[in-house]
């Protein structure tokens, strides 16, 4: 059996030398969980997930395409009439779930409310043309599934991720482990927690998000089709933004493409193996599936400042199962 050492020990290293100051550091196969340990927390520490967010909203997303109620065509105006009145271009589902909608982004800890934003914000660019990470866009996204289904966006993420025993994912902080320092990085983290942001505002433990890829490598191996059909876990992962140009902070020399709200690393150019997708979020948590591999990882820990971090170098060990 791998045991992962040379990933483990990674993680021990950063924690001993204070860079990082905890992790939890787990990898899951189809079948399950097969390596999990934490590093100056237990196990099944909560934290904040922020961009992780993204992708569950995304499956969420997916799900409601799958069953007819949305296409990656559906406008936003679908659900919120009075999106982009001073417009000249539509805003489409595929834009949302793709950083493409040209919407001005807020602060991450914005004190307007979330929605108020949404419908407010002025045009970066005419939709489609060019990629800019948008955590607002999320919002919108979640106003299109919840007009869909009738069911609020972490209501219905929390029903699909219990299914697979994914039941510590939550909107409520009580409990969880701190952003050391999200007040020097310049978040207000009270401001940021009342948001409940669709698109970073989640909370859980490396088991949760590890069952989760679990489930999609039993997807990607054809033995499930529980939470999403494999042909729309295929859809999700199609590059939706080509060669238009990526402006900060995800420029093209990054090495990445977007997908139905998954980061697809296809061009990333430090990794052993670009068959990989998943997400980071803002204070280092990881979630990546590499379905050649056929594994998953995932990292915890809570420092918005990474310094000397290179996660390439935590992916490639656990790619290689030294």
């Amino acid at each position: 059996m791998t045991v992962y050492t040379a990933a483990f020990d990674w993680a021990r290293r950063h924690v001993a030398a204070e860079r990082l100051p905890t992790a939890v550091l787990g990898v899951a196969d189809a079948t399950g969980i097969v390596a999990l340990d934490g590093f100056g927390a237990a196990t099944d520490t909560v934290y904040p997930q922020f961009s992780i967010t993204k992708a569950l909203v995304g499956i969420t997303a997916a799900r409601a395409v799958e069953r007819g109620l949305l296409t990656l065509e559906t406008p936003l105006t679908t659900a919120l009439p009075d999106f982009g009145a001073a417009r000249d271009d539509i805003v489409r589902l595929r834009h949302l779930v793709s950083h493409t909608s040209g919407i001005s982004e807020p602060e991450l800890d914005t004190a307007v409310p979330l929605r108020t934003e949404l419908l407010t914000r002025g045009r970066d660019f005419r939709a489609g043309t060019s990629s800019r990470y948008s955590t607002l866009a999320f919002e919108g996204i979640a106003a299109l599934t919840e007009h869909a289904t009738g069911v609020a966006w972490h209501e219905d993420v929390r029903a699909w991720a219990h299914s697979l025993g994914a039941d510590g994912l939550t909107l409520d902080h009580a409990g969880s482990i701190e952003v050391i320092d999200a007040a020097a990085a310049g978040l207000d983290i009270d401001r940021f927690r009342a948001n409940r942001s669709p698109g970073a505002g989640l909370l859980g433990r490396a088991e949760d998000l590890l069952r989760i890829g679990s489930e999609l490598l039993r997807i990607h191996a054809g033995e499930s089709d529980g939470i999403l059909a494999p042909a729309t876990l295929q859809m999700m992962l199609r590059p939706l933004t080509g060669d238009i140009p990526r402006l900060d902070p995800y420029p093209a020399e990054r090495g990445q493409d977007w997908g139905f709200a998954f980061n697809l690393r296809t061009r990333a150019p430090g990794l052993i193996d670009r068959d990989a997708y998943g997400h980071g979020g803002w204070a280092g948590t990881e979630f990546w599936v590499h379905p050649n591999a056929g594994l998953c990882w995932v990292l915890q820990t809570n420092r918005a400042e990474r310094d000397g971090v290179d996660i390439d170098e935590l992916d490639n060990a656990v790619v290689s199962g030294r």
